[in-house]
């Protein structure tokens, strides 16, 4: 039998974020959001990346999410807001607060994360990461707009 799902969704592992770590596409950026904190509550530190926008990917520690992730004991996330932005691509903020404990300090961070559709999968937009583009270059996320008229207007 498959355990809970770390999101705090009340389902299963196997039938919630389970599913979106083996490969099938989150239907909206509240349920990428949800499998990325379970990624990093199980230790899945590809598929943390494999959700952050393609451009950001490079910039990103993979070291430093493994350690982190597997240095942490998650006691939980609450999900406050997810706002559908629309427009094409579609983007989407989800506001929430991520609950762990380092071995010192119980930690809440709370976070309204960007994301953006592109291909037919949702990703995560890193802030902490920057873009490789300027204002009038095509943005990163491949919609075809300009970055200043896309994605940047969410970071």
């Amino acid at each position: 039998m498959s355990p809970s799902c770390p999101c705090g969704s009340g389902a299963l592992l196997a039938e919630c974020c389970g599913r979106y770590h083996t490969g099938a596409p989150a239907p909206c950026a509240e349920r990428l959001m949800r499998s990325r904190y379970s990624a990093y509550v199980l230790g899945l530190t590809d598929y943390v990346v494999q959700t952050t926008l393609p451009a950001q990917r490079s910039a990103l520690d993979r070291d430093s999410i493994a350690a982190w992730s597997a240095s942490s004991t998650w006691l939980g996330l609450d999900v406050e807001a997810s706002e559908v932005m629309g427009g094409v691509p579609e983007h989407a903020f989800v506001t929430f607060v991520a609950r762990w404990h380092d071995g010192a300090t119980e930690h809440a961070h709370r976070e309204r994360s960007a994301f953006v559709q592109s291909g037919g999968r949702w990703y995560f937009l890193d802030p902490t990461v920057p873009m490789k583009a300027s204002r009038n270059d095509p943005c990163p996320c491949g919609s075809g707009s300009k970055f200043k008229k896309c994605c940047s207007a969410y970071l």
